[in-house]
């Protein structure tokens, strides 16, 4: 079984990656849609719900979630990895766990979500700042700092997909 996370800020391109991976025959689990059902189930918005969920069943709690998810599967890529509590669990049940980050400058980002317009997704600079901040809180910083591979998405969308490619075609092989 070969199980990789992504982790990267809002709107940095995690959702390709996933979409090249499941391309590649891999089971996509996003964590994003385990707060957004929570939310859903308590009519609340899912940036709050992230921090209450953590703060309610520990800073694991959606990596736990996760994991029911994963089973007899071969290739997993867990989508929007924020902590390294989170990283500790996967690297706890799945050997030869890996991380790929993704980065885009903030400047790139806000573009891209504004013209994404998913529904947590903000047209206001300042709600887009503490939205960075809230994420930045959870350790998303610390896991892309310790990731084991870094994509850079700046440049054309086929270069990033040609390099996110490139990357998990090596993780892969590398299992």
């Amino acid at each position: 079984m070969k199980v990789i996370g992504v982790a990267g800020m809002p709107g940095s391109g995690k959702g390709v990656v996933s979409r090249i991976a499941e391309k590649m025959g891999y089971h996509i689990i996003r964590m994003g849609d385990i707060i957004r059902e929570e939310a859903a189930k308590r009519g609340e918005d899912p940036g709050k719900v992230a921090v209450k969920l953590r703060k309610e069943q520990g800073e694991y709690i959606i990596a736990e979630k996760c994991i029911p998810k994963i089973k007899n599967k071969k290739k997993i890529l867990i989508e929007g990895i924020r902590s390294p509590y989170e990283v500790e669990v996967f690297k706890k049940h799945y050997k030869g766990f890996k991380i790929i980050s993704i980065f885009s400058t903030r400047k790139t980002r806000f573009k891209r979500l504004q013209k994404r317009g998913r529904k947590d997704d903000t047209k206001d600079y300042k709600k887009f700042i503490e939205r960075d901040q809230r994420e930045l809180g959870f350790g998303l910083g610390d896991v892309i700092a310790t990731s084991d591979y870094i994509i850079i998405n700046e440049g054309s969308l086929q270069k990033f997909k040609e390099n996110t490619k490139r990357i998990l075609k090596k993780v892969t092989r590398n299992s």
